[in-house]
């Protein structure tokens, strides 16, 4: 097995802890996967449930582009429908990152996009809800390939995500760190446009997003206004 490969789950089983450690993803569920060459390694089934996301690298799964493993323990993870489709559609893609962070599935249970109020989410602009499809579903995978369809750019640079209702945020990334680091500053986002609630803004769902809108659009005016 090449040394890319073994880097790449060793980083998979890392990242997992990680998430898990700082709440981006729980015992329910959750995916992680990365694309080297031909090859995906994906997290293993009940990578939550069973192992609590401290997943050995040889735990996580090596499989070519039609799930036939090739290397690792257990079964593949059953969202890989969804990753396997989005690391084929989108070249640029090398990574998905598919967690349940706690203050992003707000809005996923909500079914509300999230509205970029922190400067260092604005590059990934207001983050989508899918349409509603059941989990591990070759619907699923089209309704997040669709909802991405026209952030390719953002994916080439770093990463886009979307938001599937009532299961949680999907995350493509340039590379796994990409994507990681996406998924935390967008739950941070949100934590924060919740606080913006508990100070004193609407909790009409509507006038909550006319406010994120508006903060949005101070923020953009303020960055404009700076000095070169």
């Amino acid at each position: 097995m090449s040394n890319e490969l073994e880097y790449t789950r060793h980083r998979i089983a890392e990242l997992g802890r990680l998430m898990y450690n700082r709440r981006l993803t729980d015992a329910a569920g959750g995916n992680i996967s990365a694309r080297v060459g031909d090859i995906i390694c994906i997290t293993p089934r009940y990578a939550g449930s069973k192992h609590l996301w401290q997943l050995q690298p040889e735990q996580v799964m090596v499989v070519d582009p039609t799930g036939k493993v090739l290397d690792g323990v257990g079964e593949i993870s059953r969202e890989s429908q969804v990753h396997f489709r989005l690391l084929s559609e989108f070249p640029d893609a090398k990574a998905v990152v598919h967690g349940h962070a706690q203050n992003v599935m707000v809005f996923c249970a909500a079914g509300l996009p999230i509205v970029p109020v922190l400067e260092d989410t604005l590059k990934f602009e207001e983050i989508r809800v899918t349409a509603f499809a059941p989990a591990h579903s070759a619907s699923l995978a089209e309704h997040v390939m669709n909802a991405l369809r026209d952030q390719e750019e953002q994916i080439r640079k770093q990463a886009a995500a979307v938001l599937v209702p009532s299961h949680g945020p999907f995350v493509v990334g340039k590379d796994l760190e990409a994507a990681f680091d996406a998924l935390e500053r967008i739950d941070l986002n949100a934590w924060c446009i919740l606080q913006m609630t508990a100070l004193g803004f609407p909790a009409n769902k509507e006038k909550v997003l006319q406010a994120s809108r508006h903060a949005y659009i101070a923020l953009l005016e303020a960055i404009s206004a700076s000095p070169k």
